[in-house]
Parts: C-alpha cells; sequence; structure tokens
C-alpha cells in the first residue's frame, strides 16, 4: 500500500467514526456558543479594514441572542439559500428520473461515447455547470453518477468527478461567468484606495481562467482514473437497487419518449432565447444585462425537467394522468428528507457562526498575519492561495471572505507591484481548491445524500478521503499555472490586465508595504 492510499484510508477511517453530520453539526453549534462566549470575555476583537470600526466576538449565549435564535429559527431554514434551489430543481429533475428519461438520456450517452472519454467529458461538464451558478451541484453531479453506473463504472467516481470539475469551474471556465463582476467589484472598492481612478473589468482574469479549464479538465480525469476509481475497487450494486434490464438497448417506446423529451428541450430552448436574446428580452434587467436570466436558471431547469419528464412517462407508458405526474414528485421530495433535516443543522450553524463574528476575526487575523511576514511579492501570492485555501475551511462564501480580505490584500500587493487582478485571481485560485472538501460547503450533505444513494454505509469520511487527492491536485496546478503567469508576465485578460502593476508615484512606497501601509 502507498503512502498516499494509506493516508487518504486514515482519513477515511477517522471521518466515518465521527457521528452522523447532523449531529456533527448541532455539536459544532454547541462549540461555537461556547467559544463566543469565552472569546467575548477574552475581549476578542480585530479592527474591520474596510470601516476602521473594532469588530469584536459576539457572545452567543446572552438573553437578546437566544430569543434572535429561537424566534427566527423557522427564517434561519427557509433562508438558507441552497435548500430552496434544491428543492424547486428536484420537483422537476425526481419526476425526470422517476419515469426514466436520466436513466435512457445516459444510456444513449454511454452506448456512443468511448469509455475513455467518459471521465474527461464528466469533469468538462462539471467545470462548465457553472454557468448555471450552484445549479451544478443539484443537476450535475448526480448525473455523473448514473452515466459511470450505466458504463459499469463505480458511481461514486462520477460523482466525484462533476462534483470536482464544478466546484473547479468557479474559478475556471471558457466564458465569463457571474463570479467576475461579484469578485472585481469588491476589488476596485479596494484598489481605489492606491489608485482612485482605476476601473474593473469583467475580462480582467479570462485568458488565465480560459487556459486553466483544460487544465483542471486533465487533472480531474488522471486523478479520477489513476487515484480515485482504483481505490474505490469494483461497485457492489446494493440489494434493494434496481439492476438495468435487458442489454441497456432502447425499446421502441423509450426511443419515442426521448424525442418528444427532446423535442420539449428545443422548444423550450427557442422560448429561453426569445427571452433574453432581444435587447428588451423579459429575462434582460432595466440596463440590459443578463442577471434575471442567470437568477431564473433554477426554475427554468425545473420547468425543464418537469415537461421532459412528463412527455417521456407519457410516452414509455408510466405517466397515466396528472396523478401519477404528482405521486412521481411526491416520492422524489420523500427522497429528500434526510437532506431537509440537514440543511436544518448546516443553515444554523452558518448562521451562528457569522453571528458571533468569530469567521470574520479569523479572516481578518490570517490576513494580518500574513501581512506581517513581509514576504516577497512571489512568496506573498503564495502564501495567499495557501492562506485563502485554509479559510475556506471556516467561512464559506467567496464574496463574503473577499470582501473582507481584498481592503488588506489589494492595496498592500498594488504596493510591492502585484495589480489588482493579480491579486483577485490569486485569491480565486485557493478558494477553489478547498470547495470539495470544506465542511461548510452547503451543498456538501447534498453530495453526501447522493452517495449514499449507490453506497448506503458511505460517510462523510469516505466523501473527504475521496475529494482530498482533487483538492490536492487542483491546488498545486493552479499554483503552478501562476508561477508560469508570473514568471513570463502573460496577460491574465485583454488589456493591460497581468501580474505586474505600476505604483503611482502618490503612493506610499512598496517598503512600507511589509507594514500595511
Amino acid at each position: 500500500m502507498s503512502i498516499g492510499s494509506a493516508i487518504l484510508n486514515s482519513v477515511e477511517k477517522a471521518g466515518n467514526k465521527l457521528p452522523d453530520p447532523v449531529t456533527i453539526f448541532l455539536v459544532l453549534i454547541g462549540v461555537v456558543m461556547l467559544a463566543s462566549l469565552g472569546l467575548s470575555a477574552l475581549g476578542t476583537g480585530v479592527e474591520n479594514p474596510v470601516t476602521g470600526e473594532s469588530i469584536s466576538v459576539i457572545n452567543l449565549l446572552t438573553g437578546s441572542q437566544l430569543q434572535t435564535l429561537l424566534v427566527g429559527m423557522p427564517a434561519v431554514l427557509t433562508g438558507f439559500a441552497p435548500l430552496g434551489m434544491v428543492l424547486v430543481v428536484m420537483i422537476g429533475a425526481g419526476i425526470a428520473e422517476k419515469t426514466g428519461l436520466l436513466s435512457a438520456g445516459m444510456r444513449v450517452m454511454v452506448s456512443s461515447a468511448p469509455r475513455s472519454l467518459l471521465t474527461p467529458v464528466l469533469v468538462f461538464a462539471g467545470v462548465m455547470g457553472n454557468l448555471a451558478v450552484d445549479s451544478g451541484y443539484i443537476v450535475m453531479v448526480p448525473l455523473g453518477a448514473v452515466v459511470f453506473a450505466a458504463a459499469g463504472r463505480h458511481p461514486i467516481a462520477g460523482i466525484a468527478a462533476v462534483f470536482a470539475g464544478v466546484s473547479a469551474g468557479f474559478s475556471a471556465n471558457l466564458v465569463v461567468t457571474s463570479l467576475e463582476p461579484l469578485l472585481f467589484g469588491i476589488t476596485q472598492t479596494a484598489a481605489q484606495t492606491i489608485e482612485p481612478g482605476w476601473t474593473l473589468n469583467n475580462l480582467d482574469n479570462y485568458y488565465f481562467t480560459f487556459a486553466l479549464t483544460p487544465l483542471l479538465v486533465l487533472v480531474g480525469t488522471l486523478v479520477n482514473n489513476y487515484v480515485v476509481e482504483p481505490r474505490l475497487g469494483e461497485w457492489q450494486r446494493p440489494a434493494d437497487f434496481a439492476a438495468p434490464e435487458g442489454d441497456g438497448s432502447l425499446s421502441a417506446n423509450e426511443r419515442k419518449g426521448l424525442a418528444w423529451a427532446g423535442l420539449s428541450l428545443l422548444v423550450m430552448t427557442v422560448i429561453v432565447l426569445f427571452l433574453t436574446v432581444p435587447a428588451g428580452g423579459i429575462l434582460r434587467d432595466a440596463n440590459g444585462g443578463l442577471g434575471p436570466f442567470f437568477r431564473s436558471i433554477v426554475a427554468i431547469l425545473m420547468i425543464a425537467f418537469l415537461v421532459s419528464g412528463t412527455l417521456y412517462g407519457i410516452a414509455v407508458g408510466n405517466v397515466k394522468s396528472d396523478k401519477d405526474v404528482v405521486q412521481l414528485g411526491t416520492k422524489s421530495m420523500a427522497d429528500m428528507g434526510g437532506y431537509i433535516i440537514l440543511a436544518f443543522a448546516m443553515a444554523h450553524f452558518i448562521f451562528l457562526f457569522g453571528a458571533s463574528e468569530i469567521d470574520t476575526v479569523i479572516a481578518i487575523s490570517g490576513a494580518e498575519g500574513l501581512q506581517a511576514l513581509n514576504l516577497p511579492a512571489p512568496l506573498l501570492i503564495v502564501g495567499m492561495v495557501l492562506l485563502v485555501a485554509v479559510l475556506n475551511l471556516f467561512m464559506g462564501s467567496a464574496s463574503a471572505k473577499w470582501a473582507l480580505l481584498a481592503p488588506v490584500f489589494v492595496p498592500m500587493l498594488m504596493l510591492l507591484g502585484i495589480s489588482p487582478e493579480g491579486s483577485t485571481l490569486a485569491y480565486r485560485m485557493g478558494d477553489q481548491a478547498t470547495n470539495i472538501i470544506t465542511p461548510l460547503m452547503p451543498y456538501l450533505p447534498l453530495i453526501l445524500i447522493f452517495c449514499q444513494r449507490y453506497v448506503p454505509e458511505f460517510g462523510l469520511g469516505s466523501l473527504i478521503a475521496v475529494m482530498l487527492p482533487y483538492s490536492m491536485a487542483i491546488l498545486v496546478s493552479s499554483l503552478a499555472m501562476i508561477f508560469v503567469w508570473f514568471a513570463f508576465d502573460l496577460p491574465l485578460g485583454p488589456g493591460d490586465a497581468n501580474f505586474t502593476y505600476e505604483v503611482p508615484a502618490a503612493a506610499s512606497a512598496p517598503a512600507e508595504a511589509g507594514t500595511g501601509g
């Protein structure tokens, strides 16, 4: 057994000895509340780099805080964004699954695609699935299991390949995503403390993220095929898991159902184009932007799955009336019961962790600690990537972390000759690497539920052990890309965007940057 396998086995063994994930989050809630009591008593706090105001840890065990928790408990659950998106999409996706549409579609795809290309296709689909925002986790990840199972491969490996791709896709894609304006808006504010006239361009990281896409597809494929899948071994189909019937070929009714479903998707695509392409389209905002379209993707996917799944069910004969559709949707929602309970515990942990301000204190203290090391700019970039990767284990939101870190790192690196575009890119590389192993990733419990459909005893430790090789490989390959771009001073995006930055004469000298100047 190799050292790597021994480490992963140890991670899995230790992780699976932990209690149920629901219990873990309930215990963490208790830990956070007790920690808030102790840290607040010690007067623990930091200074907000944006406003200059003092931020202190808040005691969650005071009467007013407990009252807020009890009164707001239903709102915390219903306000947990992933829960609403998951349930809405699964109304349609569940019907598409129960009628057999997804299975039939995957059988067609598997039969027409070379086995050797399944993994890169799935990783690439995951990366590009980021265009559907968080819907990639809900829709693309379970399809990875279906594809691998249909091909006779371990479905957990299919889940892992897509999961890695979707998470990495937040900072690697062939097109500009919704993350760019979100992060560069924060960057611009921070950069203007050094250069008031600096303005953002949503393409300022595009060359790098475009080039990173094929690299991550290659890395994800190698990790999946040579590390993860061999370690998982042969999949033992659970006794109650429906085995595929016949030789996998489609019946006449199934082919008719796929034709009907495909036609419905084509019609819906035309409708969506009609609502988005014209300048005055319904799914455009007042300025002509596509924000409303991106925010409505969840609803569009639900309707697409619902309509196509129903038409397929009618063709194959398992949908004979509206009552059948409702019953299939009800069964789909019943499968989500475990996730709803997990979402309750997770939503309250994330809420209380943020309300205590402990996450803010950790983020700002980590940034200030790295700044105090006074490292040369290249090493500071590496340190920033690693720091963000670690902070991501404690604070999941990409925009919230950057809102806290950007006012420290962007001006500091500008004074050291590193551009705002470069510091934003370094942040994104650290954030993407540990998305798939942080317990605070809102969709991690959902991924675990997906895995347990195929391997009932699959635990949290098993999931982390499966995803850890991807996380490390993504981190190393991202750092390697940064070194190449930095060494050759390659453009990060169109125009003048690259790693280097010329310090304005009116700004502080670079020597002052090590002390936070």
